[in-house]
This record gives structure tokens, sequence and C-alpha cells, in this order.
């Protein structure tokens, strides 16, 4: 018996197990929901036990927790491999956008629709499947394994750097691969070569002691909303470049030939607008979109609060004004030196009458950028060229995973991302979906990989 076989004959099960899986609400954001997550962990433990891993436990941290399990019988001589998961989710909200109810996966259309489902529970599956085919087909692996899937990726990851750095011994690895990870097509691969990193705050201002009627009090004291909308506009220029002092000081400049690189990318502008729903690009001068959505770091308000919030008109003005923001990160920009720069920042443009702080939210994550000729790179492009008949793409991606920099600093290895999910599946978005031929694809390439890793 072959493992490609056992895939095919197992397909139907391995759909129904992943339909249970996406059930789970594991969302690690929701503190209502933190049962769920270690629900979650419990399933993931069990299912790599049936797969024909070995010491599946479910591990505790400072918050949600990680599963750690291993087969390592391929001998001294082979390489260990790490593979790298979430089975945490998104929130769902807003609810009522989804056609289906996010916690109750439908396949319809050749898809598997969920939350979870392509972010990241089919993609984090997928190589427990390969596993057991393999091990199902000849008894062994090519390769000494590991696994390594955690509860709070979607939250940052903030309590993975003390849990890598205590298991140093149990997650040690020649190689780490990725299953939270993106193809650029059902028809096109990819490789991504670099990640930005982040940094999260909160920019509160402060004015009377409590709400004030606009009509009494307007014109004589400092309104906090429009005093937080003059220091949100002091950090960016009108054409999009960030005015923050020294925001750009440690940016690795892009050279010739990276920018010939991202050039050579396929890109249609009028797709890229038409998927957004934007009407137009806009962003820092002197740089192509894709340059700035892959290669140039950010400053993005992602949350206004203040005042009054329901229907019609209430005339006050407000005590207090919030903004949330986090900025995108690129090497060598350090999270702590923006956040430090930020504050100073505010300080310095302070309008009169208002009080200031910038406080630091949870979440942190460092510029992530693979160098050229990484041998687990050039292994994993092997086998997608092989399963897809065409050489992959060499990419970058705006977004973080914050484990990446977190494993590269404690374990010395470059992740690979080896993931089979589409950013068309509208990950964290409502009405989020998995293709299921991507899921029995993303199965093989895990096979083809672990053959080729076991005899380089």
């Amino acid at each position: 018996m072959d493992w490609n076989g056992y895939l095919d004959r197992e397909q139907a099960r391995f759909v129904d197990e992943l339909i249970d899986f996406v059930r789970i609400p594991s969302v690690s954001a929701k503190p209502e929901n933190i049962p769920d997550v270690r629900r979650a962990a419990d399933w993931v433990a069990a299912r790599l036990t049936r797969a024909g891993a070995e010491h599946a436990e479910v591990l505790p941290t400072a918050g949600h927790p990680v599963v750690c399990a291993d087969w390592l019988h391929a001998g001294a001589d082979k390489p260990t491999i790490l593979i790298y998961g979430h089975f945490d989710v998104q929130p769902a909200e807003p609810l009522e956008l989804w056609r289906t109810p996010p916690f109750a996966p439908e396949v319809r259309d050749g898809c598997l629709w969920g939350r979870g489902a392509s972010d990241d529970k089919g993609g984090m599956l997928i190589p427990i499947l390969a596993v057991e085919a393999m091990l199902a087909a000849t008894g062994r692996l090519p390769v000494n394994v590991r696994f390594f899937f955690e509860g709070q990726e979607e939250i940052g990851s903030p309590d993975l750097p003390p849990f890598v750095a205590a298991q140093r011994e149990r997650l040690k690895a020649d190689m780490i691969f990725s299953a939270d990870g993106l193809q650029w097509s059902p028809e096109q691969p990819q490789i991504v070569e670099g990640l930005k990193g982040l940094v999260s705050l909160e920019l509160v201002v402060n004015g009377p002691r409590g709400d004030q009627h606009s009509g009494m009090q307007g014109g004589g004291i400092a309104n906090p909303a429009m005093a937080l909308a003059q220091l949100l506009a002091s950090m960016k220029s009108a054409d999009g470049k960030i005015t923050v002092a020294g925001f750009y000081d440690d940016v690795v400049d892009l050279t010739v030939e990276d920018r010939a690189a991202i050039a050579r990318i396929p890109y249609d502008e009028a797709d890229y607008l038409a998927e957004s729903g934007a009407h137009a690009t806009f962003g820092e001068p002197g740089y192509s979109t894709r340059e700035r959505l892959w290669a140039r770091p950010t400053l993005d308000v992602n949350g206004l609060t203040s005042g009054w919030q329901g229907a019609g008109t209430k005339t006050v003005l407000p005590a207090e004004a919030r903004a949330k923001i986090t900025c995108r990160l690129v090497a060598n920009q350090s999270p702590e030196r923006i956040f430090d720069l930020i504050a100073a920042h505010v300080a310095a443009h302070l309008p009169q009458g208002v009080t200031a702080r910038v406080e630091r939210l949870p979440g942190r994550a460092d510029p992530f950028l693979v160098p050229a000729g990484h041998n687990a790179s050039a292994a994993a492009a092997q086998v997608l060229a092989e399963v897809y008949g065409r050489a992959p793409y060499r990419t970058r991606v705006g977004g973080s995973i914050p484990v990446m920099t977190t494993l590269l600093g404690e374990l010395g290895v470059h992740a690979v991302m080896f993931g089979f999910s589409h950013g068309d599946e509208n990950l964290h978005a409502p009405d989020e979906f998995f293709r299921l031929d991507a899921f029995r694809l993303g199965q093989s390439a895990y096979c083809r990989l672990l053959e080729r890793l076991g005899a380089a």
C-alpha cells in the first residue's frame, strides 16, 4: 500500500474530521472561549496519537495551551523536522454576514465553509494526515518529525517566547516548516520569504472628568476627540509618508535586485482593487503598491472610540478618546523602538488642554526574512514545482507570524511557510472557506517533502 492510495481512500473521513475540528469555537481573543481553545488542543493531541505520533501532550503556557508530539525513529543520520501550526481562530463577528453559522461548517462548491477552516485548522491538519498515511503505508517515516501546534497565534502568541525558551530541547530541529501559510493561487505555488513585524498600541486622550454638555462647554475647553484626530493626522503626511521622527531610520532599503524580483511577480492593479473593493491605491510615495505591501513599514489606525455612538444625536463634549494602532515593520525595525518613537511623537505634538498616554497592547513580532539559498526553502520549492507543475513565485507577505522570529531566536532555524490556504478564502472575515482540492493536494505535498528530505 502506498501513501497516495491511502490518502485517496481515506479522504472522505479526513474531511469529516476537519468538519469536527472546525466546529470547535476556539477563539483565542475572547475569554468566554478559553475552554473551547483547550478543547481544540485536546482534539489535536488525540488526533496526533491516532495518526501514529508519539508523546502527544497538551502543555500549559501563561495563556492558551500548546500541543507537542513527535516521531523520532528515522535514525540519527536523518534530519529532524519541526512542523508548526495553530488551532485557535479569529472571532466570527459580525455573525449576520455569514451565509451559514461560522461554527456549523458546511461543504458546498468543493469547499468547506466555517471559521478557521482555512486559517489554520485545514492547514495544520494536513501534515498530521500526511504522517498518518506514510506510517500506514510503510510503518516508518523517512525523517524524524516533531509537531508544535499553538492556541494563541491569532492574538500574537504573547506567551510563546518563554515557552519556546523553556522547551528548546523538545523543539530542537534541523528544519522548520509552517503549516500556516498561503499559496499564490490554486494553480500557482509560492515560497514566502519575508514577513513583517508587528507592534500594537492604544493612544488614549483625556480631557474633562466626564462628558460635558457641548453647548455649555464647547469652545471653552479642549475636545479630546478633536485632539486625538489632530494627533493621528500628525503621524502621516497627506501623501501617505509616516512623519514620526526616526520611524524609517532602521529600515533596510530595497536593493535594485529586490525591486526587480518584486516587479517580476505578475500584478494587475484593477484585480487588486476589485479584490479589496477600494477605489484607488494609496501609500508611501516612491514605491509601487506591491513594494509597499511586502517590504515597507506601515502605521494604521484599527479602531476609534469616543463620545456618543448610538443612533441620533447626543450633544456631548467627550471626556476621552481612544485609537488602536498597529505598525507592520520590516527589517531591521524593532517593535520596542517604534513604540518609543510613537510615544515621543505624541508627547511632542500633544494639543493644549488634554493629556495623553500610549499603552502597549499584547502581541509583538520582529520582521522575518529568509536568507537567499536557504536549504529548506529550496526543498520546499522543488516539491511545490512537482505537485503544481510550475515553479513557485518567491514572495513576501505583509502579515506577521510572531512565532517565526521566536523560533529563529531560540532554535537558530529559519522556518519555511508550507501551507495551502489562499488569500481569497476570507481569512479573518465572514464566510471563511477552504478549498478541499487544496486540502488533498497539501497532503501529497507533505508526503513528498518528507520523502525528499529523507533522501537528501
